[in-house]
């Protein structure tokens, strides 16, 4: 099994996708499920901090010096 930390976005959704559809089948054993079930929330954390990151990122490249979006120009009296 591959490391979290190290999987990309795309692969780690991919994971979690397939551990969402075993564990709706329940054909896993109890104790197979509860592996599945935490797998699955460290895949899910793993996603949303790469979002996060890359959300953080966006917002660095489109705001401006002056916390302004680039582009526009701040109206004044609103």
């Amino acid at each position: 099994m591959t490391e979290i930390s190290k999987m990309s976005f795309e692969d780690a959704m991919k994971e979690l996708e397939a551990t969402v559809s075993k564990l709706e089948h329940g054909d896993a054993t109890l104790e197979d499920s509860i592996k599945l079930y935490e797998r699955g929330a460290a895949l899910r954390a793993h996603c949303d901090e790469v979002l996060k990151r890359a959300e953080e990122r966006v917002e660095k490249i489109t705001l401006a010096a002056n916390g302004q979006p680039n582009g526009t120009v701040p109206v004044e009296g609103l």
